[in-house]
C-alpha cells in the first residue's frame, strides 16, 4: 500500500472561542502531485496551509507526512518550506545570501552552500545576479528567488501561499509556468493557495474547493470545470451566468419547459449532455460559462440545446470578437460573437446541452432570482 507524501484527517482549526474556521478537513495527496486549495475569501484555505505548516496549530485532527503524525512537531522539524505571499526576502542581503539563508541555519559547508546557490540560481534563470540586493530585483526576480530559498533546502513538501498575486499580469502568466515545470522536473510535492480560478487551473494536478471551513469538490481541473458539484462550485470555477428553469425527467432525458424568454427543449444527459446534480424534476437552476454561449437569430439553433431570448444592450469591441450584453428578463448576459449585431436587435442566446450545469431549485433561491428580475424591471 503505497503511503501518501501528506494527508490530512480531520482538521479542526478555531481561534479562540470562536467557530472553527476548518470543520473536520480531510485531503490526501500523493507523491509528486500538485495540489491547488481554491476558494473564496475566509473559506478557510490559508488556515489549512498554515496548520499544514506548522504555524497554526490544530484543535482536533492529524497531519501526517509520509505517514508520520507532525502535527505536534515546530514548522522547522516538519520537511517543509513555504513561499509567502510578500516573499519575506531579507532587504539587506544578496540574492545568493537569500537563498542560501536555510541553507546557513542548517550549518552547511560553505562549498555545499555556494555549490546549491549556484544550481539554483542557473535553475531559476538568475545567472548574474548572485551578489546584487534583492531591493535591487523586478518582482518576477524577487519572486524566483523566494522560491529558490524554498528550495534550497531540499523540502519534502513545498507550501505556496499565494507567491504570484503581487505580480503584474504579464508576469504572473509566465511564473505559473515556471513554477509548474520546476515542481515536475524536481518531483516535489506541492500545495499552493489562491483565489483566482485560471491560475488552479494552469498550475494544479487536482485543484480542492473551500467553502466555509468545508472541501466542498476536489478533482482535476477538467472535472471541477465542466462537473461542478454544486452551484457554489459551478459559480466559483466560472460559471456564474444563471437562469430559472423547469424541468422534467423522462427515459434519460431532461425535458425543459417552455417560459417566457425560452422555448420547450430536450436536453441529453452524459458526457455529451448537460450535468443534472440530481435526477429529479422540477424547479431549477441552470448555470453556464460565458465562453460557452453564442448568439442565434430567430429559431436558427440546433438540437439538444437551450435558447434564451432576449435583446442586445450594449456592445464591445475587445479584440477578436465582438463583445455583447444581452437582456434575458431583466438579468445581463455577456456573450462574444464574430458578428457585428446593433443594439437592440432581437437574439437568441444558444446554449449547447453539455454547456448546461442543472441543480436542484430551492424556494428560496427561486424567489431570490425572481426578485432580482422585479428589481431590474423596475429600473
Amino acid at each position: 500500500m503505497t503511503v501518501a507524501a501528506l494527508e490530512i484527517q480531520d482538521a479542526v482549526v478555531s481561534y479562540g472561542d470562536a467557530e472553527p474556521v476548518l470543520k473536520g478537513v480531510s485531503l490526501s495527496v500523493a507523491s509528486g502531485e500538485f495540489i491547488a486549495l481554491l476558494g473564496a475569501s475566509g473559506c478557510g484555505k490559508t488556515t489549512l496551509l498554515r496548520a499544514i505548516s506548522g504555524f497554526v496549530r490544530l484543535r482536533a485532527g492529524a497531519i501526517r507526512v509520509s505517514g508520520v503524525d507532525v502535527a505536534g512537531l515546530p514548522p522547522d522539524k516538519r520537511d517543509m518550506a513555504m513561499v509567502f505571499q510578500s516573499y519575506a526576502l531579507w532587504p539587506h542581503m544578496t540574492t545568493a545570501q537569500n537563498i542560501g539563508y536555510g541553507l546557513r541555519l542548517r550549518r552547511k559547508s560553505r562549498n555545499d552552500i555556494a555549490r546549491r546557490v549556484g544550481e539554483l540560481l542557473s535553475m531559476l534563470g538568475l545567472e548574474g545576479l548572485g551578489e546584487r540586493k534583492v531591493t535591487q530585483l523586478s518582482g518576477g526576480q524577487r519572486q524566483r528567488v523566494a522560491l529558490g530559498r524554498a528550495l534550497a533546502v531540499n523540502p519534502r513538501i513545498l507550501l505556496l501561499d499565494e507567491p504570484l498575486s503581487n505580480l503584474d499580469a504579464r508576469v504572473r502568466g509566465q511564473m505559473r509556468h515556471e513554477i509548474k515545470a520546476i515542481q515536475q522536473n524536481l518531483g516535489i510535492t506541492a500545495i499552493h493557495v489562491t483565489h483566482d480560478r485560471e491560475e488552479a487551473m494552469v498550475m494544479a494536478d487536482r485543484i480542492v474547493i473551500l467553502n466555509e471551513g468545508y472541501i466542498v469538490q476536489q478533482g482535476t481541473p477538467e472535472e471541477i470545470y465542466n462537473r461542478p458539484a454544486t452551484p457554489f462550485v459551478a459559480s466559483f470555477t466560472g460559471a456564474h451566468n444563471v437562469v430559472a428553469l423547469h424541468l422534467g425527467i423522462e427515459d434519460g432525458l431532461v425535458r425543459v419547459a417552455a417560459g417566457e424568454h425560452n422555448a420547450e427543449a430536450l436536453l441529453r444527459l452524459g458526457s455529451e449532455g448537460a450535468h443534472l446534480a440530481e435526477p429529479k424534476g422540477g424547479p431549477a437552476s441552470a448555470h453556464f460559462h460565458t465562453e460557452a454561449a453564442r448568439l442565434v437569430i430567430g429559431d436558427d439553433a440546433p438540437p439538444n440545446s437551450l435558447t434564451l431570448r432576449g435583446r442586445i444592450t450594449q456592445s464591445s469591441y475587445p479584440g477578436g470578437v465582438y463583445r455583447y450584453a444581452v437582456d434575458v428578463g431583466g438579468r445581463q448576459f455577456m456573450v462574444d460573437d464574430e458578428r457585428r449585431f446593433s443594439t437592440g436587435d432581437e437574439v437568441g442566446i444558444w446554449l449547447p446541452a453539455e454547456a448546461l450545469h442543472l441543480y436542484p431549485a430551492t424556494p428560496e433561491h427561486m424567489a431570490r432570482l425572481a426578485g432580482i428580475d422585479e428589481n431590474r424591471d423596475r429600473l
